[in-house]
């Protein structure tokens, strides 16, 4: 009698290799890979888009934090022109400044015009006049200082753009928290896709898994079956939903920059940049290639685990 086990356990030993429990070409193994293929495609847009508006805001908040400006508002029995003069040559003598330039009033009238209207005649009124002072490095500028020297121009005060930095930092964290949350709530989804499937495909071949545990396949054995099969699944879904979310950005990118208007066009890249993701970002959506693949791998070998524990 020994002798006749051995060679059945050696036959069903070798038999789920030869024909693997969950089929490649199955129906539910093409819609798991087509469901994970969009799950991969939503991840990577989401985290492309968390790359580009942190980008974005990083570039904000360098070239905001490299530039001061001096307002220099009407005075009576003072007169403009020296003040401008004044205010340029307290600037250019600070530390850290590498460039200064007074607005002309052509450029100051056109400030006004999104308020204003254009066409508006304003020679009649003197309106502030503001002058740029570029910083090469922001943390070496002697801001306290030039704020002390413009204390002597009359009508001149000093705004280091703080505040707008602080809505823009507040701002872009917003949005990258909520990328990171809808990220989350996408894995969470794959999740309990995977385990569905695993659980409808384990249903459809339970008497093949009968069978495995009645000639002593252990439970470890058929959850590596499932495994197996599962990551391959998840790794082809993964490459097919990071790809078009590479193509999403590229032809995204491509559009705006030939069919939006260039006013709109320009808006759009002030925010977001050109929609270039980069290296950094393309290395993103690739990484999340093998997470996802080795996310269904594990949940399929867990739920595997479980189903056979509580049915055994």
């Amino acid at each position: 009698m020994v002798e006749l086990r051995l060679p059945r356990l050696r036959m069903a030993s070798t038999r789920p290799r030869s024909a693997p429990i969950v089929p490649e070409r199955s129906v539910a193994g093409r819609t798991l890979v087509l469901l994970i293929a969009i799950m991969t495609f939503l991840s990577g847009v989401t985290l492309g888009g968390v790359v580009l508006v942190q980008k974005s805001a990083i570039a904000w908040s360098s070239d905001v934090g490299r530039e001061v400006t001096i307002q220099i508002r009407p005075v009576e029995g003072e007169v403009m022109e020296s003040n401008l003069r004044t205010a340029v040559a307290l600037a250019e003598a600070t530390p850290g400044v590498t460039a200064t330039r007074a607005l002309t009033l052509e450029e100051s009238e056109a400030l006004l015009e999104p308020w204003l209207g254009a066409g508006v005649d304003l020679s009649a009124i003197e309106i502030p006049r503001l002058v740029v002072v570029e910083l090469g490095d922001p943390a070496d500028a002697d801001i306290p200082k030039l704020e002390r020297d413009l204390a002597a121009v009359k009508g001149a005060t000093l705004d280091t753009h703080a505040a707008w930095r602080q809505q823009l930092n507040v701002m872009a964290g917003t949005i990258v928290v909520s990328g990171l949350l809808v990220l989350s709530l996408i894995v969470v989804a794959t999740v309990l896709a995977i385990i569905f499937a695993t659980r409808g495909t384990m249903a459809s071949n339970r008497e093949i898994v009968d069978v495995l545990h009645f000639i002593g396949a252990s439970n470890s054995f058929i959850a590596g079956e499932f495994q197996g099969r599962f990551l391959s699944i998840g790794f082809r879904g993964g490459v097919f939903g990071g790809i078009a979310a590479v193509a999403f950005f590229a032809a995204v990118g491509l559009t705006a920059g030939n069919m939006v208007p260039n006013e709109a066009s320009a808006q759009l890249g002030i925010l977001f940049g050109r929609f270039a993701l980069g290296i950094d970002g393309i290395i993103g959506i690739a990484a999340v290639v093998p997470v996802i693949a080795a996310l269904t791998a594990i949940t399929s070998r867990l739920t595997v685990r479980r189903f056979l524990t509580q049915t055994s």
